[in-house]
């Protein structure tokens, strides 16, 4: 089997370099029309400029490919809406988005001004919500649509330094989960991808062997497979130095307590009993949650 994109158009955001440049590449090698977006910033998200975005496109030419530039802030949903008419413009309409432009300003929650907390949530959670927006009623009405969000396991599990970054990643987790529902009757398919990668982004946080270890292209490979007609639906795909792996949710089957017995001493007295992971299951929508409650309230009737 071969995974092919002919005849698709995909967007994908923040592309002039690092994880964007090299999904773009090979979306573009696998026969897809790609939009190259980045706003040409710095890594904390500092001035503009198109010239990486025209590199990855030149270079997808030269390889008999088709491909424009733009140079939409992600955060500015005007500047998104022109991307994507662009794109509809050139060639009809969007199948593909990969949400997965993104900046770095870390610092301990203590030091870290409410500017920079705000900034980063506008360009990785706001951002991908503008895009997703843009997009989402084309592929309504096309009855086709492939959504990647790049959240990381630094918002899953916690990174020193990133309560900003951290929060936004997992925000799109939760975004992610809920269009999955939106988006189901119409053949949309929105997935996150985890990466660790040896970009920009990271370039002073691990040591030189170890960022080439961990290369874009390997990322890449789990990122292809997510944006297919065969690509899976609500899936945290997590994938490094080769290495490939999904992150699920699950709830414990937890406990039932009477009206009498619903105290918090009570809970305490049940922690382990409530924690035990043996019957713990994934939950398909925030509803089955209250429905499991629910059911065990009924059967203690």
């Amino acid at each position: 089997m071969t995974i092919r994109f002919d005849n698709k158009v995909a967007i994908v955001t923040g592309a002039g370099n690092g994880l964007g440049r090299s999904h773009a590449l090979e979306l573009a090698a696998r026969g897809a029309k790609v939009v190259v977006n980045d706003l040409g910033g710095a890594r904390d998200g500092s001035g503009q400029s198109s010239q990486a975005s025209e590199e990855v496109v030149a270079v997808i030419k030269a390889n008999g490919g088709d491909a424009i530039s733009h140079g939409a802030n992600v955060a500015n949903f005007d500047e998104v809406q022109d991307m994507v008419d662009s794109a509809v413009a050139r060639w009809g309409k969007v199948d593909i988005l990969v949400n997965n432009a993104g900046i770095l300003r870390d610092k301990s929650f203590s030091k870290m001004s409410l500017d920079d907390f705000k900034l980063v949530m506008d360009v990785h959670l706001m951002g991908s919500v503008n895009c997703t927006k843009a997009v989402w009623d084309l592929m309504k009405e096309q009855n086709y649509g492939r959504i990647v969000m790049t959240t990381s396991s630094s918002g899953m599990y916690g990174n020193f330094g990133q309560a900003n970054y951290g929060a936004a990643k997992m925000a799109l987790v939760g975004l992610m989960n809920t269009l999955v529902l939106e988006g189901a009757k119409h053949n949309i398919k929105v997935n996150s991808l985890a990466p660790t990668a040896g970009t920009r982004m990271t370039e002073d946080l691990m040591p030189e062997q170890v960022a080439k270890i961990l290369s874009p292209e390997a990322v890449t490979a789990g990122l292809i497979t997510l944006c297919d007609d065969d690509a899976p639906n609500r899936t945290i795909l997590c994938a490094g130095a080769g290495g490939y792996a999904s992150a699920q949710m699950f709830e414990t089957e937890g406990i039932f307590l009477s009206v009498a017995e619903q105290t918090p001493e009570a809970v305490r007295e049940h922690w382990q009993q409530l924690t035990d992971t043996h019957d713990h299951t994934a939950l398909e929508a925030g509803v089955k949650q209250s429905e499991k409650f629910v059911m065990k309230a009924m059967a203690a009737m």
